[in-house]
């Protein structure tokens, strides 16, 4: 009985990891995808429990479906395949873009968080000048850039962004893109995250491709150059003109049918935009909220 038992549980086991596997668990949890090297919207605390702004927004999205939430860390180049496909993950949150590209994939939420390029370089570079918008703050010009090694996090934006700057894609793609760059001899260094694409700035040695600066989106950019132990970083918001910002819209991706989650997460996130708590949770956990 004890043998007929075990196989009947092992199998039992074998059938939830099958069902687990072909995304057909039993509806209780949310499975979420992000990369935790994002602060302040997903990182990992003193703990080694990944925490951040969309951690909160889905935490709340779970509440109302009366459904747990996992997240799990992985690369960010992999969120939208992984959400596509709908196997092991639900949902993707991690400070994503909305793109056309994109969007043949995956639905989007409605946009959250409207974020700008920034660029990071070491503060006693006087090679980058920073120039003013017609608001009167510092702000600093593609063409500054024109020339030097810049580091991103692959698959960012920033990296899309500095590419099609480097190559002049805007004609064949969208006209934000200028070709800022192109013909400069500017290098886009890609690296798995912002964090050790700054620290590649310091890395020294022989190496004739070590990054000048690094090209983020602003909150990460905010956080690493206040955070970062022993480097005295600057950053400003990269622009093409005094007018002209480089932006783009944040929004929460979902499995193409998964209509009940999409339904809630936009619930959420249009009542905590009507509340202010986006930005309020933007300075919570940027540390500006202690």
């Amino acid at each position: 009985m004890k043998k007929l038992l075990a196989i009947v549980l092992s199998a039992a086991s074998l059938f939830c990891f099958g069902a687990f596997a072909a995304g057909c668990d039993d509806g209780s949890t949310i499975y979420v995808q992000t990369n935790a090297f994002f602060a302040p919207f997903e990182y990992y605390d003193d703990t080694g429990k990944i925490v951040g702004v969309d951690v909160d927004i889905m935490n709340r999205v779970g509440e109302k479906m009366g459904r747990k939430v996992k997240f799990t860390n992985g690369d960010f180049g992999q969120i939208i395949q992984l959400v596509h496909e709908g196997k092991t993950a639900d949902v993707g949150a991690a400070g994503i873009t909305i793109t056309d590209e994109r969007k043949e994939m995956v639905e989007f939420s409605i946009p959250y968080y409207t974020a700008v390029q920034y660029v990071i370089w070491d503060a006693a570079d006087t090679s980058i000048e920073v120039s003013k918008n017609t608001d009167g703050e510092d702000v600093v010009l593609w063409s500054e850039l024109q020339g030097k090694v810049i580091g991103v996090q692959t698959d960012t934006t920033g990296n899309i962004y500095v590419n099609l700057e480097i190559n002049a894609l805007g004609d064949d793609h969208d006209d934000t893109y200028e070709g800022a760059l192109e013909g400069s001899g500017a290098i886009c260094r890609p690296y798995p995250n912002a964090q050790l694409a700054v620290e590649a700035m310091y890395a020294g040695g022989t190496d004739t491709q070590i990054p000048t600066c690094v090209v983020v989106d602003e909150m990460p950019a905010t956080y690493l150059s206040e955070n970062m132990v022993g480097r005295n970083l600057r950053c400003a918001p990269l622009y093409y003109d005094a007018e002209t910002a480089t932006e783009e819209q944040y929004a929460i991706c979902v499995t193409p049918g998964k209509t009940e989650i999409l339904d809630a997460i936009n619930e959420v996130l249009e009542e905590m935009l009507a509340s202010g708590e986006i930005d309020r949770l933007v300075s919570e956990h940027l540390g500006l909220g202690k």
